[in-house]
């Protein structure tokens, strides 16, 4: 009986988001609403949050399906540049996106730059860094810990700091 109106809960609380991500169940759904909607942490990301995340620059967010930046632990996605994110691209605790460096000159302002393009079907690993202009092809793995400075290419998987291709897939 407690499944059965927790599933009903989750399913019509899912309902008050734009873009809905298959990989939650009707629990998370439920705690992403408590806290983007009723107590207003990210509530105006049209995408489930997590409450220990924080996504800045939303209007210059585009997403794929299956895809909800700032979802897991602890992220951190800056979008002052813009950053387009392709279908099913999952990303571990405490990965942080950031497409704007600041101004040398004037650290409160931040330099105009190329955004971050990430392909369909990619996995970004725990507290993996992906910085300014980097673009990532489809069917990518960047391993936990990685430090992405560079482009990397489809079909590969990538690690270390900076961050570099160690296997074709």
């Amino acid at each position: 009986m407690v499944k059965k109106i927790l599933q009903l809960l989750g399913n019509l609380l899912s309902r008050f988001y734009k873009y809905k991500d298959d990989h939650f169940d009707d629990v998370h759904y439920i705690s992403f609403f408590f806290w983007q909607k009723i107590l207003r942490m990210n509530s105006k990301v049209p995408w489930p949050v997590h409450f220990t995340s924080y996504v800045t620059g939303i209007k210059n967010i585009k997403i794929g399906k299956k895809c909800s930046p700032g979802s897991n632990i602890g992220q951190y996605i800056q979008a002052i540049n813009g950053i387009t994110l392709g279908d099913n691209v999952l990303m571990g605790p405490g990965s942080k996106i950031i497409s704007a460096n600041h101004d040398p000159k004037d650290f409160t302002k931040h330099t105009e730059g190329k955004p971050i393009i990430i392909g369909s079907n990619v996995w970004i690993g725990a507290d993996a860094i992906i910085l300014a202009g980097v673009t990532i092809g489809d069917n990518v793995v960047i391993g936990a810990g990685s430090i992405v400075t560079r482009d990397l290419p489809s079909n590969s998987v990538a690690v270390g700091n900076p961050c570099r291709v160690i296997k074709r897939l």
